[in-house]
Formats: structure tokens, C-alpha cells, sequence
């Protein structure tokens, strides 16, 4: 038998796949010889060998079905001490029918190997009924064999890693290796998914044919793609080096890792078992399915059903090119996967004009801000191929490997995870949404030869053209790119003692935002690299660098209040309360009066308006707020309407509090509802900002309702707010007050201080 055999390069078959298959064929010739004509027995082929994966390598897998017949002994023996003679690997095993059925129903392991059993010789019907008992009780156990199934992946992944990740993958263990493209079948054969689509499969070939060109080069079974053997398999394989070979298998890993979770997904759905996740597998470990609404609305044309998100029934995805983005950013938020069919309909989607529309910067600002929940969305729009059409270059980087042991990831998603962990610093730094940006493209530039810092600047500022934004935005995040490294390479190179060191960093920075990008994003950097590259050591040096770099580079003030356009002045002018509904903006005026501020924002949060920026300011004795505004699901606020409430609010008729609370009290924000990797709300009162006012700013995850509790918590600590600011950027609020005491005073004792921002803070985390 030659199934451990090293054929030479001249004889070795150019399909892999019908190598395999020859080797099955010849080694079911060989065992049904060895057997010969028996009756009562059966020689069945399990595993590997019963799907005719046959490598060079490859054990033989193979059961021995008897119905009680005597001397069966002597008969394995006669059958099983040639195969050890030729030196072929055996696994082997001799049973009754309803013994492999009983030993399948104990051992997950066996189970997995029997579903793919195949008759070699012998009696056929004994292998017939054996493989209709064992997928039978397949069946009817799936809700235990498929959580069992989890397990065993799990505690795969976790001891064996991502392949797609790996320097060194196990091409069989690893997570998106064989054995989870066999337990796709598995999933499939239980009746609760379809099997393994045309991806998938090609995928498993990809692996197999790897780990078939290893057993050629190393002329041993090998799964271990060791970094020695990498170039010679690329050669077998008629790929161009290494780094092609792992930039392959990166993406049959991925593809192999996102159908089983999205079969065990189905599965889940289909048994109503687990929990809802966050995008990944979900849980199969028992347990009552938690009921709910079958349709619960979560964005304009996107809607929660069986746990996953869809296409509300009135959406048209092909009228809308920012479709797409808004799609993803709701499935984050709500840390659900986009249903199959729901991915397949937003392909649909017209591309995205040039430059983008305010919207879709706004919608990818808001998926990256999710944090860890948007990695699995990211990774399902890449599955789907529909990444390069929002970021072109994002092609060169895809699955891109990175040779340096410090990296965990490859280049693209190391672009996702530093995004992920950039969330997480989002309420350190003045635009939120820049440092998002900034952070998935800052190593794009790995995509082209050269200076990765260089080349990646020159895309990014052709990607931010694309995005449409401004050009002193397209600055400061192309210089972000540009100078990612420049914190953490000096703070461990040069002496932060000698004054010239901040200097020259001062010098290339130039300004107070762009230091504040690069510190968050060199954390977010290495923190996404992996656990060696940043570590308590590195981060206090880069700390020290920005606090002596500030000193060259001195401070800043928060944003004032913007100044009022001429219809806002006459309508003060007016002297009576008036409010107003102007396409998405809203203006209120009236004599201005503790709580105005937040009563207002309670108005627009009971008709479900999300606040997007507000500007509130005086003109004389007038107060003067004009908010834009934005309808979750698409819809125009209803002017006459909400003029009247808040005609009704400002006369003193309606009690925007108790309606809020029959409506039932709009959600506290994402962190305070389980989401831990969001950062937490962050309350700063700024001294020497203003001499007049307490300036209090506050940067929190935006959520239903947020501005009416925050102004209704300065309004219980008897402040009244003379100006605003509100800015939602992407998925987070920036928002600067400016407020002062009972006696008209900017407040400067520290007990009161405290007592603002610490009402302010239980405010904001319910």
C-alpha cells in the first residue's frame, strides 16, 4: 500500500484532489483483497479515508462490522497485520452494528468520523444500516451533539489558534481548519442548516491541498506548516512564495471559520437553543430560546427577527447606496449578525457616490465606534467581498501576512482590531471620528512597496477624498497615518529628559488634535498588535513624551457656541417663545430660564428624535437652541406637531418628565447595558475656559435620549446652561456646556464641582 509514500516530483499528480481520490481507490482495492469473500462482515472506511481524503500521510481509518460471527479475532488480525507490515498508519476498530451505534451516542469523536462512513467491502447492507442508525441518531440528538460539536471547537480555537492568523498554522486543528469544515457537514447532516456553499468548499480544498503538498515536501504526516517548509509547499502548490501560500490559506481559513458560525448560527435558530450573540457562533449549550418580538425595528429598513438582522419589508436596498454602511452599523449596535440572505440583498446596492454623502461617513464612523461588536460585521461585508467597494485599496491588504512574530493578525484585520481598540479611546481626543478613520487605515500603506508610513498617507488621502471629507479633516488623518509611529519609536529611542526631544516632536505634530490622535491611536496600535507589543513600560514612556509635548504645544479651548443665522436673530428679536421645524433642524426660542435646555430635548426624544448636534446660545433675555435632528427609521419629523409640544413645554402645559417616563425612559447607554468594551462616559469641568461660565463637557456613547438626561442633571444641580455645544461624531457625543450657578457665578468650589460631574455620570450610566 502506498498511502506513506513519497512520490517524486516528476510523478506527482497536478490535481491533488484526484491523487486523493486514486489513493482511497487503490487502498479500497488492497482491504477488500485482504478481506476477500467473507459473509457477515464489512470493511467501512471512516473519517478522512471515508471522505476519500487520502493524503500521502494519511492514516487508514477503518471499522471492521461484524454481526457476532466466531473467530472474528482471527480475521481482524488477518486483515490488520499487513497494513502494519507495509508500514501504513492504521486506526482501527472492530464492532458490532449496535456496539459503533452505542460508542457513536457516548463519543462526539466517533459520531463525527461515522457520518462520513463508506462501504469497502463485505456485506454492503451492514454498512448501509449502519449509516442510517448513526445519521438517524444523529438527528434526533442534534441538540446535544451539536452543542457538543461547539465545545469541541471551541477548545480547538483556543488551543490551536486562527489559522488565517498564524505564522505557523495547523492546517487541520486550528480554527477555520479541517476539522471545521468537517463539522460543517456535521451541522448540515443534523438537518438544521445547508451544507457547505461553492466558498466553503473551495476553501477545504485550498487547506487540503495544502497539507497534501506538505506531506509531499516533508515526507511525513505533518499538519504544522512550519516557517522552514513555507516556500518549498508554495512550489508545490505553483503559488509565487510564502507569503502567497499564507495569504491563501488566510483566506480559506476565514471563509472556512465564517460558514461554520454562521451554520452553527442557524442551527441555533432552528433547535432554539443558546443565547443571542454578538456576531459570532452564539452558544448551543441547552437552555430555554429567550423569547421576544419576532420583528423589533432597530434602523431605517432594518429590523431584528430570529436574532439576526433583516430587511424590513418595506426596505428597497437597491435605491440606496448608503445602504450598506447603515445596515452594518445597525447590526453592530445592536451586536447581531446581518442574516444571509440580508448580506446577499445589500450587494445589490448602488456603489457609493463621490464623495460620499454626510450619511455614510457617518454610518462607518458609527459601525468602527461599536468597538469589538463591529469585527464581525467588518468581517461578514469581507466575506461577501464588499469591502474594496467602499475602500479600493483595501484589496492590497487583504489577508496580507505579517512576518514579524509581534503581529497576531494579518494587515487587514489588524486595521479592524486597532479601530475596535481605538473605540475604546474614543472620549480622549476631540474628534472621535477621525481617530476611527484613522486607525483602519493607518497600515494600509502595507498594501504598496516602500515606507509603509509614506505610501499609506498617499492612500489615505486619496481615501479620505473619496469619503468626502474636509480638507482639514483629510489633513489631520493622513498626517495621523503619516506619523502613527513617530510617538512610541521616539519615547523608546531618545532620552524624554532632553527638552529637544519634545521639541522636534512638537515641531512635526504641530498642534494639540493631531498629538491627541497619535496618542490614542499608537495605544490602540499596539494594543491590536499583540500582548508583546505594548505593555505598561511602553505606554508610560509614550504618556510622558505627550505630557512634555503639550508643554511645547500649550493647551486649547473647548468650542464655543456658533453664532446665530439671521432668521434665528429675527425670530428672538420677536420676544415671544416660538418654535420652529425646518426640514431636520428644529429652533426653539423663549426668554431664556433654568431647564429650557433639557425640556426641549425631552420633547424631541418622546417622538424618537435623535439629536445629532444643538447649538444653544442667548440673543438679549432670549434663549435661543436650534437642533438637528434625525428619525431612526427615515422619517421627517412632524412639524406642527412638535412645535406645539414644545409651545406646550415652554408655557408650562406639558410635563415632558412624566411623559418620558409612560413612554418608558429612553436606554441608558451601551456600556451600562453590557457592553464593556466601549469606553466609559467621560464628565470634565475645564478650568480657565471661560470666565463667565463652568464649562462641563461630556463625552458618552451617543443613546436615545442622551442630551435630556444630561441637561436635566446639570438642571437638578441648579445650573443654568447660558451656551451649548452638541455634536454627535459618528457613534459618539461631544458635548460642551457652558453653565453657571444660582447666583449667576461660574461655580469654583470643589465639593460642587465634584457633585456636577458625579450627577452628570449617574445620569449617563442609569
Amino acid at each position: 500500500m502506498e498511502t506513506g509514500a513519497r512520490p517524486s516530483r516528476a510523478r506527482r499528480l497536478t490535481s491533488f484532489a484526484a491523487d486523493r481520490a486514486r489513493r482511497a481507490a487503490g487502498a479500497d482495492r488492497w482491504l477488500a483483497a485482504l478481506l476477500g469473500a467473507e459473509p457477515g462482515v464489512a470493511l467501512v472506511a471512516v473519517g478522512g479515508y471515508g471522505r476519500r481524503e487520502l493524503l500521502p500521510g494519511s492514516d487508514l481509518d477503518v471499522l471492521l462490522l461484524h454481526t457476532g460471527r466466531p473467530g472474528i479475532a482471527a480475521l481482524a488480525d488477518r486483515v490488520w497485520y499487513p497494513i502494519w507490515d507495509s508500514g501504513t498508519r492504521l486506526d482501527h476498530a472492530v464492532r458490532r452494528p449496535a456496539e459503533a451505534r452505542e460508542v457513536a451516542r457516548q463519543d462526539v469523536r466517533v459520531a463525527l468520523g461515522l457520518l462520513h462512513a463508506r462501504h469497502v467491502a463485505g456485506d454492503r447492507g451492514l454498512t448501509s444500516d449502519l449509516r442510517t442508525g448513526v445519521l438517524a441518531d444523529w438527528r434526533s440528538g442534534a441538540r446535544t451533539r451539536l452543542a457538543e460539536l461547539q465545545v469541541l471547537h471551541e477548545e480547538r480555537a483556543a488551543r490551536s489558534g486562527d489559522l488565517a492568523f498564524l505564522l505557523e498554522p495547523d492546517l487541520k486543528e486550528a480554527r477555520g481548519g479541517l476539522r471545521d469544515a468537517e463539522s460543517i457537514y456535521a451541522v448540515a447532516a443534523a438537518w438544521v442548516a445547508p451544507g457547505p456553499g461553492p466558498r466553503a468548499r473551495a476553501a477545504q480544498e485550498a487547506i487540503l491541498d495544502a497539507r497534501h503538498a506538505l506531506h509531499e515536501v516533508t515526507g511525513r504526516a505533518s499538519d504544522r506548516l512550519v516557517l522552514q517548509e513555507q516556500d518549498e509547499v508554495a512550489r508545490v502548490l505553483g503559488l509565487a512564495d510564502a507569503d502567497a501560500l499564507l495569504c491563501h490559506l488566510a483566506w480559506a481559513g476565514r471563509t472556512i471559520a465564517y460558514s461554520l458560525d454562521q451554520s452553527l448560527r442557524q442551527a441555533q435558530r432552528s433547535r432554539g437553543t443558546g443565547a443571542r450573540g454578538a456576531g459570532g457562533a452564539g452558544h448551543l449549550r441547552g437552555g430555554r430560546a429567550r423569547s421576544g418580538p419576532p420583528r423589533r425595528p432597530l434602523a431605517d429598513g432594518l429590523v431584528e427577527q430570529d436574532r439576526e438582522v433583516v430587511l424590513a419589508r418595506s426596505a428597497e436596498p437597491t435605491a440606496d447606496p448608503v445602504f450598506v454602511l447603515r445596515a452594518a452599523a445597525a447590526a453592530a449596535a445592536a451586536g447581531l449578525p446581518l442574516a444571509p440572505r440580508t448580506l446577499a440583498r445589500l450587494k445589490e446596492c448602488p456603489p457609493l457616490p463621490v464623495p460620499w454623502p454626510a450619511a455614510a461617513r457617518d454610518a462607518l464612523a458609527m459601525l468602527l465606534g461599536t468597538g469589538q461588536a463591529a469585527i464581525a460585521v467588518w468581517e461578514a461585508l469581507d466575506q461577501e467581498e464588499m469591502l474594496p467597494g467602499l475602500i479600493p485599496d483595501w484589496e492590497r491588504v487583504r489577508n496580507r501576512p505579517q512576518r514579524n512574530p509581534l503581529h497576531t493578525f494579518t494587515v487587514d484585520r489588524h486595521l479592524v482590531e486597532t479601530a475596535a481598540r481605538a473605540a475604546a479611546l474614543a472620549r480622549d481626543v476631540a474628534r472621535p471620528d477621525l481617530l476611527l478613520f484613522a486607525a483602519l487605515l493607518h497600515d494600509i500603506g502595507k498594501g504598496w512597496p516602500g515606507d509603509h508610513r509614506v505610501t499609506g498617507e498617499v492612500v489615505t488621502r486619496d481615501t479620505a477624498h473619496r469619503m468626502g471629507l474636509p480638507d482639514a479633516d483629510t489633513e489631520l488623518v493622513a498626517s495621523a497615518v503619516r506619523h502613527h509611529l513617530l510617538l512610541p519609536h521616539t519615547a523608546t529611542r531618545r532620552d524624554l529628559d532632553d527638552p529637544q526631544t519634545a521639541a522636534q516632536v512638537a515641531g512635526t505634530v504641530g498642534s494639540r488634535p493631531l498629538l491627541e490622535l497619535l496618542h490614542a491611536l499608537a495605544i490602540a496600535d499596539g494594543q491590536a498588535t499583540g500582548p508583546a507589543a505594548w505593555n505598561d513600560w511602553k505606554a508610560g514612556l509614550v504618556a510622558g513624551l505627550v505630557r512634555r509635548v503639550e508643554a511645547v504645544l500649550g493647551g486649547h479651548p473647548p468650542p464655543a457656541p456658533l453664532p446665530l443665522r439671521p432668521g434665528q436673530v429675527a425670530l428672538a428679536e420677536a420676544g415671544q417663545p416660538a418654535a420652529m421645524v425646518t426640514g431636520p433642524e428644529v429652533t426653539v426660542v423663549a426668554p431664556d430660564r433654568p431647564g429650557l435646555l433639557w425640556q426641549a430635548a425631552g420633547v424631541l426624544a418622546s417622538h424618537r428624535l435623535a439629536v445629532r448636534s444643538a447649538n444653544a446660545t442667548s440673543h438679549g433675555a432670549m434663549a435661543v437652541t436650534s437642533f438637528t435632528v434625525a428619525h431612526p427609521y427615515g422619517e421627517p419629523p412632524d412639524a406642527a406637531l412638535v412645535t406645539s409640544e414644545l409651545r406646550r413645554v415652554l408655557a408650562g402645559e406639558l410635563n415632558v418628565a412624566d411623559r418620558l417616563r409612560r413612554q418608558g425612559m429612553p436606554g441608558a447607554p451601551a456600556r451600562a447595558a453590557g457592553r464593556p468594551w466601549l469606553a466609559p462616559p467621560k464628565v470634565t469641568l475645564i478650568d480657565d475656559a471661560s470666565r463667565t461660565a463652568t464649562v462641563v463637557e461630556v463625552r458618552a456613547h451617543d443613546a436615545p435620549g442622551l442630551l435630556w438626561r444630561i441637561g436635566r442633571a446639570l438642571g437638578e444641580c441648579g445650573l443654568d446652561v447660558r451656551a451649548a455645544r452638541v455634536e454627535t461624531l459618528g457613534a459618539e457625543a461631544v458635548d460642551v456646556f457652558y453653565v453657571a450657578g444660582a447666583d449667576g457665578r461660574p461655580v469654583t468650589d470643589a465639593p460642587t464641582r465634584g457633585k456636577i460631574a458625579a450627577q452628570v455620570l449617574s445620569a449617563l450610566t442609569g
